[in-house]
């Protein structure tokens, strides 16, 4: 059977994880916002011990977590929420990176088309985007730095915490999209200087549909940001909408399981990782990792095999490896990665380059005969 190497993708959810939800789909039918009967107060205790769960791995109040859908809306709420304040300061500059999640690029493109000076940074060949380049772009007028913690298609870590160090005592907003680190690198986070943050649960074992935004009090005042549609006031009328009880319990318990188990889990997925170094080197074909990987998150390898198509190897081998060339955002996209054409890696080394991401629960025993086995199709295809 088939071993699944794409947890940059999404993870498979904790079972303990599903049977919180499922004990709160079975006995808590109530609505979080109903105050007239116990079955609204169970559910609003359910969501709040969920959030004060999630505050507590990301080393927060629970007053600055808010529930949304995934990263994909915390994104667009914290960069276009900000929009009115713009408006009122005058202060019309962003600086993100060429490669951001979708979520980021998309929506700061959006405000370059109505009236917003956007400055999209490059990395090097690192696959890092070089701290001065962003620095070196801060102005009078600039209004908010958005960068992501680790890039999902590399495992690079990117210097936010310089980043946010440089901007602490600046008149700027930082945020971070930290989907692929939350409930990884927790002692990182937990240390971050930052305004906003953005995260999903399915990333980290817990359930798809549910993610959240950290806005971080300063000088006890939240970021100004909007909400960006109308209805109730659920999450203090930021995101409207009713709470999706069960899935921000699953959240809840996954963000718990993480607090507990995350060094567990990051020295497993260090072995894995070796192990499958050492497979590539014992085998003797020829292979190029893209990005530096001394800046990796120990559950990602993005490898190049010259000459080997990777939608030709992806085929060959669905029947030992679950792994991809890129995000799952732009699977159906037959152009070459934004990510690594940003770093300058030629197209014809983009076009022979997969993604293998493992995690929490990955089995190293199959991990290790599968990908031996997708190793020995790269030789004979090579």
């Amino acid at each position: 059977m088939s071993v699944y190497l794409d947890y940059n993708a999404t993870t498979p959810i904790d079972p303990r994880v599903l049977d919180v939800m499922v004990d709160v789909y079975r006995n808590d039918p109530g609505n979080a916002d109903s105050r007239t009967h116990d079955f609204g107060e169970q559910a609003r205790k359910a969501t709040e011990t969920a959030r004060k769960q999630v505050a507590d791995l990301l080393g927060v109040t629970s007053e600055e977590v808010f529930f949304t859908s995934g990263a994909t809306e915390s994104n667009n709420i914290a960069i276009q929420g900000l929009r009115e304040y713009a408006e009122k300061t005058g202060k019309k500059h962003i600086i993100t990176s060429s490669i951001e999640h979708k979520a980021v690029l998309n929506t700061a493109k959006y405000l370059a088309e109505h009236g917003f000076d956007v400055d999209f940074v490059d990395p090097d060949i690192s696959g890092r985007v070089p701290i001065d380049d962003i620095c070196e772009k801060v102005r009078e007028d600039t209004l908010l730095v958005s960068l992501m913690h680790v890039n999902n298609e590399t495992g690079i870590i990117q210097p936010v915490k310089e980043l946010g160090d440089f901007l602490a005592d600046k008149d700027v907003f930082f945020h971070i999209d930290a989907t692929q680190s939350c409930g990884k690198l927790v002692d990182e986070i937990r240390n971050l200087k930052y305004d906003m943050l953005s995260f999903s649960a399915h990333k980290f074992r817990g359930p798809q549909g549910i993610g959240g935004l950290v806005l971080k009090r300063k000088n006890y005042k939240l970021p100004p940001v909007k909400n960006l549609y109308f209805g109730g006031q659920q999450e203090h009328g930021l995101r409207p909408g009713t709470t999706p009880v069960a899935l921000a319990a699953g959240m809840g318990k996954a963000s718990e399981i993480a607090a507990l188990e995350y060094k567990k889990n990051a020295e497993s997925c260090l072995q894995i990782k070796e192990d499958l170094l050492a497979i590539l080197n014992s085998a003797g074909v020829e292979y190029r990792l893209n990005g530096d990987q001394n800046f990796c998150v120990p559950s990602t390898l993005n490898i190049c095999f010259p000459g080997v198509s990777s939608e030709a190897l992806m085929i060959s081998t669905k029947q030992y490896c679950a792994l991809s060339n890129g995000s799952a955002c732009n699977s159906k996209s037959y152009d070459p990665s934004y990510v690594l054409t940003a770093m300058g890696i030629p197209v014809e080394d983009i076009e022979n380059s997969v993604r293998v991401s493992w995690g929490a629960g990955s089995d190293p025993q199959k991990c290790h005969q599968n990908f031996t086995d997708l190793v020995n199709i790269v030789k004979a295809m090579a």
